[in-house]
């Protein structure tokens, strides 16, 4: 069972969050979901946290799945929506864990609240954009990412003529999106159809300055990250493990960007060792 809530926040904007009221016994964490994603936790992820004891909260970034869009949002901002969503829910101390686009809100919990946050998990998220490596290399589909650095006008423009290309995913990722990971297909596909105000504003500011010092973060992180990835390629992983402070980096020589998915579970065994 979850329960969904609209918080508001102290900007007035509304942050739609979902809550699994399951037994905390191990503790809470709290999910940033993919690009793009209503928000809603995704089953394999109820089930994994319920056995271990874990309360499972998440929420839709600003202009996805109910959450006001924010104008001109950085990376960065995802903590300060963070920190007013665990006071509302009434929680001190949490671990965080992303996908894809949610791992660099993850890791900017991990950056902004470092006395709150327990852990992070970090599943083949993206690099900031820089020129110190390929950051395009590797992608069978880059075009939103690269409208993305020109600007917000100009990743709506592509997002009006963008198809999917199914050469993104290995056929691991078919696999589990046609099995345990059903779910997050279905998911997408809800979010996709509800408007792309989300994933434009989530590749912008993937492009842009994150507001956050990979270095400063004193948190221990963990990165999964499969080698066979052509969304996000392993470079990012690669950059992210050698600047931030504590970073461990498992590296799944099979996986792609979705079939990596399936490691979500020992990743929260590894959280609870914290």
């Amino acid at each position: 069972m979850v329960a969904a809530r609209d918080v508001r926040l102290p900007d007035g904007r509304v942050v739609r969050a979902y809550d699994s009221e399951a037994d905390d016994r191990a503790g809470v964490l709290l999910w940033h979901h993919g690009s793009p994603q209503t928000g809603l936790p995704l089953d394999p992820l109820l089930v994994a946290a319920a056995e271990r004891g874990i309360r499972l909260l998440s929420y839709a970034r600003p202009g996805y799945g109910g959450s006001t869009r924010l104008d001109s949002r950085t990376v960065g901002s995802a903590a300060d929506d963070v920190a007013h969503l665990a006071d509302a829910f009434g929680i001190g101390r949490f671990a965080v864990m992303g996908a894809s686009g949610g791992g660099p809100h993850a890791l900017a919990c991990a950056a902004a609240l470092p006395g709150r946050i327990i852990g992070a998990v970090c599943l083949a998220s993206i690099a900031p954009y820089t020129e110190e490596f390929d950051w395009f290399g590797g992608m069978v589909s880059p075009g939103g990412l690269q409208a993305a650095l020109q600007g917000t006008a100009a990743r709506q423009r592509f997002a009006a003529i963008d198809e999917f290309d199914p050469a993104s995913f290995t056929s691991a990722d078919m696999e589990a999106l046609a099995g345990p990971w059903a779910a997050l297909g279905a998911d997408a596909q809800r979010a996709s159809e509800a408007g792309t105000d989300g994933l434009v504003d989530d590749d912008v500011a993937f492009t842009m300055p994150w507001d956050i010092d990979l270095t400063a973060i004193t948190t221990p992180v963990l990165l999964v990250q499969g080698q066979q990835d052509r969304v996000v390629p392993p470079s990012h992983a690669d950059w992210l493990h050698t600047r931030i402070p504590k970073a461990q980096l498992w590296s799944r020589p099979n996986d792609g960007h979705v079939s990596i998915l399936r490691e979500c579970g020992a990743a929260m065994d590894w959280l609870l060792q914290l």
